[in-house]
């Protein structure tokens, strides 16, 4: 076997030209079809059997270990019903379920033991020895929701759907017989990343917070900086398997409305199955270009965040990511810092314009180094060219390959520092820079 067999059998894939399975005749039909009768949601039942058994195939409940359903009688106004509750074991708070949920379902109390006409007497009046009383006609959903489950936030929700997206957030469901509704309960308990200092945008003056990976805590962090209610926070679900949420931030009477609609346009028409984070969203909402230029710019500081909101930009925050995507980007916002603002004018527009050159050296160096070297040496001092040729004298490449593995060489050394574990990371960096030094004219000149 050649070395070309021994490459195409490592790094490419030639598929089978016969398969052991039948293509229907018919393939665009069908699957139409099937997709219509899967993405219609199906209502709730008013049996708790059928629910029941919904809900058991649609988890998996007798494989999945982390999937609770809880059978239990509750008592409302004497009257007794058969309900269960389901959610996801880790991601809720059992405390406060069994102090809030079950215990006001389940033990009879002076509230929900007794249908007495005094519990349901609206007005009364007495006229010519008659008493006339206005009774309340007895309403189950609104009687749990206004008596019997104190949680701040409940709602009523009629499909199956709706019901396991608030248990894959972290709720709890609660089906009652005889109603063909559940009710979506907000439990959520799991434990989560608290808010600590940012580590790639580190600032000496200026706020110490950064973004963690729960959505809710980052649009509070911006909350508490814009006091304001004209600041919009919207959910939008992207990803057909994972509904993945993300908060569109604005200001209402400051950002341009057509701005807007282009992000949320980009956003609802995303057709992917898995959004996992911020950065996979950023590729595939911006515009294609061939130079690879940045259209947004991401950043873990809630303060930055702000910064851009009020100046009319837009906000999009990922859960589970702990950063936030601005949209859109200029050349000025990447040489800019959160610090700028803290500092004086003046010592802030230094900075500024060192940034800049330094922005113009790191594009620029590597090829005014080639081209005066190698065909402009006239320009530099003899005492200089007289080191760069003795340095060289010993490099059996020419100049444009020595840059290149110089630039490989910076690459790989940034990597290793990144990915290899922290106890050898420094090691293998000493090491690599060591033998550039060594090996290379370019480390010895600079």
């Amino acid at each position: 076997m050649n070395f070309k067999n021994i490459w195409e059998k490592l790094f490419s894939y030639n598929p089978p030209l016969e398969y052991n399975f039948n293509i229907p005749e018919n393939p665009i039909d069908e699957g139409q079809t099937n997709s219509e009768e899967n993405s219609k949601p199906v209502q709730i039942f008013p049996s708790i059997d059928v629910n029941k058994e919904f809900i058991q195939t649609k988890y998996n409940t007798l494989i999945n270990s982390d999937i609770v359903l809880r059978e239990f009688i509750l008592n409302a106004r004497g009257k007794q019903y058969h309900a269960f509750i389901v959610y996801i074991d880790g991601m809720v708070d059992s405390q406060i379920m069994d102090d809030f949920i079950l215990k006001p379902l389940m033990l009879r109390n002076r509230n929900n033991l007794f249908d007495g006409p005094q519990n349901r007497v609206v007005s009364e009046a007495v006229a010519n020895n008659i008493t006339v009383r206005k009774v309340r006609k007895f309403d189950l959903p609104n009687y749990l929701m206004n008596s019997l489950i104190p949680q701040n936030s409940v709602k009523q929700v009629t499909t199956f759907d709706e019901a396991a997206n608030g248990i894959n957030s972290g709720n709890c469901a609660l089906f009652v017989d005889t109603l063909p509704l559940a009710f979506d309960i907000e439990l959520k308990g799991f434990k989560q990343r608290s808010v600590d200092k940012p580590n790639n945008e580190i600032v000496i003056k200026g706020p110490h917070e950064a973004f963690v990976e729960n959505i809710r805590t980052n649009t509070s962090l911006i909350r508490r900086i814009i006091n304001n209610e004209n600041l919009i926070i919207e959910n939008i679900e992207v990803g057909k398997i994972t509904k993945t949420k993300c908060a569109v931030c604005y200001m209402k009477n400051i950002t341009n409305d057509d701005l807007v609609n282009e992000v949320k346009y980009r956003l609802n028409n995303l057709e992917v199955d898995a959004l996992l984070s911020a950065g996979e969203l950023e590729q595939l909402i911006v515009d294609s270009n061939i130079l690879g230029i940045p259209e947004v710019l991401s950043t873990e500081r809630p303060d930055k965040a702000t910064k851009y909101l009020l100046n009319g930009r837009v906000i999009v925050i990922v859960n589970g990511t702990p950063y936030g995507i601005i949209m859109p980007a200029v050349l000025v916002d990447f040489l800019t810092s959160s610090e700028d603002s803290n500092l004086k004018v003046n010592f802030g527009n230094f900075l500024r314009v060192l940034r800049i050159i330094a922005t113009c050296i790191t594009l620029l160096l590597p090829g005014f180094y080639v081209a005066i070297t190698s065909f402009h040496q006239e320009i530099l001092p003899t005492s200089l060219l007289y080191s760069i040729l003795a340095s060289r004298a010993s490099v059996p490449f020419p100049i444009i390959v020595e840059i290149l593995i110089m630039e490989i060489s910076f690459e790989l050394i940034r990597e290793a520092g990144l990915r290899v574990p922290s106890p050898i990371g420094p090691t293998i960096r000493n090491c690599w820079c060591i033998s550039i030094r060594s090996s290379c004219c370019k480390c010895s000149v600079l």
